[in-house]
């Protein structure tokens, strides 16, 4: 029996990429990996490093090219490439489009077109205003079949009250739970000492 195959996809949360690509890279001995990213996250350098060279080191983690566009992430749905999708890290703003069936990037695209084969789908929050603006958006997405959630805690509660980010190391066990689609608990978790 082959082993599942899991779409990655990266959203622009560039400061949490090196604790995605660690987690990544135990996948991709378990997994069969498709990589994925937004335009913003293929196409802006930041301080945290060059577009170009997530790009590479996200193919040299998947062993294949990275789908960067609409029409790359559309076939995901007719051809039923995936058994799971991980959005990670997902930003505010690609959790609120996925919310409201806002399909303009690579990433929900592949949201929307994985979704049409009742497949999971595994959502790492990274968002400043999670708790703010997108709180009643994890709720939604939380109450809708086939959406499961990474466990995240507050990153900064002082200086950054609605801010929160997932436990990129839980992603593994996430994945696993999610392939049987089960939310893995608790969701809510206390900030690392």
């Amino acid at each position: 029996m082959s082993s599942p195959v899991i779409g990655f996809a990266l959203c622009g949360s560039f400061c949490t990429f090196d604790q995605v690509f660690e987690s990544l890279a135990q996948l991709t001995s378990i997994y069969t990996v498709i990589p994925i990213m937004s335009e913003n996250a293929a196409e802006i350098d930041s301080r945290f490093g060059s577009a170009a060279g997530f790009i590479n080191k996200l193919e040299q983690i998947c062993r294949r090219s990275v789908i960067t566009t609409i029409s790359e992430a559309e076939p995901i749905g007719p051809k039923a490439l995936l058994d799971l999708l991980v959005i990670a890290p997902c930003t505010g703003n690609t959790l609120a489009k996925i919310t409201n069936g806002i399909t303009d990037t690579s990433v929900t695209m592949a949201y929307k077109a994985h979704l049409r084969n009742e497949k999971p789908v595994l959502i790492a929050i990274s968002s400043n205003d999670a708790l703010g603006t997108n709180a009643p958006n994890i709720g939604t997405l939380l109450n809708r079949r086939n959406n499961f959630f990474v466990p995240f805690y507050q990153d900064d509660p002082i200086k950054k009250p609605a801010s929160v980010i997932a436990d990129f190391n839980m992603i593994p066990d996430a994945i696993k739970a999610a392939l049987r689609k089960e939310q893995i608990q608790p969701i809510l978790l206390c900030p690392p000492a």
